[in-house]
């Protein structure tokens, strides 16, 4: 008899779990990255397209050469939609695997990728970018680390800069059942992207309210 598959939603918590017991909360994502290379495991979060929010952002804000980071970048496909979009694109993942993943599926890429920790960010992107691209990565984490990692996403955009932030909406989920990750945000975390100089242009529930889509600016 055929043993029942592995939801990979559940995997992905179990990985997690192990992590966060010993200390290290984005300690799951490169052996989740790694088993799904050997073909061990299922990317719960891969849908093999960019953010829809974001894609439609960007039809009507064309890069012009200006610089992005996507954080968090996963199997690449945002990323790779700025910059097609005309922006000179940087992404980085915690994971070794997941970046290699990437560089596998888009040999040809214009991006420049690399592995680095949101939680320990590299000193020369602090007010470095134009455009920041947040798409439900700080929902990974626990929220123990999250004022981290909030406030790097932050010191990413330069002067005349903006973020974009999407996760799912805190307010829409029953807390007392549910199990991460992700942890989802509820709106005072979303409002506190708004820091270190940075502003909120627009903060939106979206999807039927079950996702935010928010905008901050740091004044040039």
């Amino acid at each position: 008899m055929a043993e029942d598959p592995i939801d990979p939603d559940d995997e992905a918590r179990r990985r997690a779990e192990k992590a966060l017991a010993a200390g290290d909360p984005s300690g799951w994502f490169e052996p989740l990255y790694a088993a799904v290379e050997a073909g061990d495991a299922v990317l719960p979060w891969f849908r093999g397209e960019p953010c829809v929010e974001l894609a439609a952002w960007a039809r009507d804000n064309p890069g012009d050469g200006k610089r992005a980071l996507v954080v968090g970048c996963g199997m690449g496909d945002d990323a790779e939609l700025l910059a097609e979009s005309g922006y000179d694109t940087e992404a980085f993942d915690v994971s070794p695997s997941a970046i290699k993943a990437v560089l596998n599926r888009f040999p040809d890429t214009r991006v420049a990728y690399r592995t680095a920790d949101l939680l320990d960010p590299p000193a020369e992107w602090r007010h470095a970018f134009d455009l920041v691209a947040e798409i439900l990565t700080v929902q990974s984490l626990p929220k123990d680390v999250r004022g981290t990692a909030i406030r790097s996403v932050s010191g990413f955009v330069a002067p005349g800069g903006l973020a974009l932030v999407s996760a799912v909406a805190e307010e829409t989920i029953d807390l007392a059942t549910w199990a991460g990750p992700p942890w989802p945000l509820n709106r005072a975390e979303v409002e506190s992207f708004a820091r270190d100089g940075v502003s909120a242009r627009s903060l939106d529930r979206i999807r039927d309210g079950r996702r935010w889509w928010a905008e901050f600016t740091r004044e040039a």
